[in-house]
């Protein structure tokens, strides 16, 4: 039995005209019926819908001399699987494109970690009288320079979630890797083991010695301007710490989601799933807190720590989150 064949024969035992198939696969019903006359095949990316669709091995429907059919699947369930073929082509052209947007993403993060620096700077040289602005003068022009950085750091990050956009599959639905694309993946993957390692370990020594200046100044009482000076210092050793952090993890993170590893197997796409509108109110809600406090209270030297705070207490709700869709993924299977 030849494809063409398989094809009506499982269609005609579904019960479903050429018309709701062809919906069902989101094509024509002209394609449908070209396949079942043997005037043309389906594609790859077809073949493994097909397959999930009517609960039977690729390999049945490819194989001529394959005459039974093995259902060990319910059709319903197995047709609400989004799967999506990953040519090799595909995977280049996704590696290549992290590449070069990771350094922009590294640089958005920096930009608006470094945004407060130059407000604290002339607020402290202003306070000690090193300089002849007033200290609402001093406010103004650094919040001024503040909005200006947070604006350009988070249109760096804006353009290049947009232009990753359309990769956004590799993250939500389940893969078929296509030949010799898990292989490439892997070797990728390897050769930037040793980048990555170094450049996590090297993030969590800046993240921890940068705190070192502003404990040390505290400790023997110095200054308010020699401790506006160590906050810069730690501001600059944390941006830095992030930069590279960031920059190893997209493109880490983009040899994890090919071969749905890590963060992007398929179970934690599903919880990830549930779980992106929290995400979303989340960050929305601490923007919003931010900006009412430094409006609020002028305090835009200080009200930039709600940023770190935010960001602990998200990995606490998110963990929390993440362990109770996978509670209710798990019940329900």
């Amino acid at each position: 039995m030849i494809l063409a064949e398989k094809i009506v024969e499982l269609r005609k035992k579904n019960g479903w005209s050429q018309e709701e198939l062809a919906e069902k696969l989101n094509i024509s019903r002209q394609s449908v019926s070209k396949w079942e006359a043997g005037a043309s095949i389906p594609d790859l990316d077809k073949i493994i819908k097909l397959s999930a669709l009517f609960s039977v091995s690729t390999d049945y429907l490819l194989k001529d001399e394959l005459e039974e059919a093995d259902f060990t699947k319910e059709p319903d369930a197995v047709a609400d699987v989004e799967q999506r073929s990953v040519s090799m082509e595909e995977a280049n052209d996704y590696l290549q494109a992290v590449r070069r947007h990771a350094k922009r993403i590294a640089a958005g993060a920096v930009i608006c970690l470094l945004s407060p620096i130059y407000l604290i700077t002339v607020g402290g040289l202003a306070e000690a009288g090193v300089i002849s602005w007033s200290e609402d003068m001093a406010g103004g022009i650094g919040t001024t320079v503040l909005l200006l950085l947070i604006a350009l750091g988070a249109g760096l990050l804006i353009a290049s979630g947009m232009a990753l956009s359309r990769y956004d599959y590799l993250e939500k639905e389940k893969l078929i890797l296509q030949y010799g694309v898990q292989g490439l993946a892997e070797k990728k993957k390897a050769e930037f083991a040793h980048t990555f390692r170094t450049c996590v370990i090297t993030s969590v020594v800046l993240w921890i010695v940068g705190a070192a200046p502003l404990l040390l100044a505290g400790g023997f009482r110095a200054g308010e301007l020699v401790l506006v000076f160590c906050l810069d210092i730690l501001l600059i050793m944390i941006a830095g710490a992030t930069a590279l952090f960031v920059w190893a993890g997209c493109i880490q993170g983009s040899f994890e989601k090919i071969l749905e590893e890590g963060d992007y197997t398929p179970k934690k796409k599903e919880i990830s799933g549930k779980i992106a509108p929290f995400i979303a109110a989340y960050w929305c809600l601490a923007a919003a807190v931010y900006l009412a406090i430094s409006f609020a209270n002028n305090s835009w030297d200080t009200s930039w720590v709600v940023w770190p705070v935010a960001a602990v207490l998200f990995a606490a709700i998110y963990a929390l989150l993440e362990a109770a869709a996978g509670a209710g993924t798990g019940k329900r299977k």
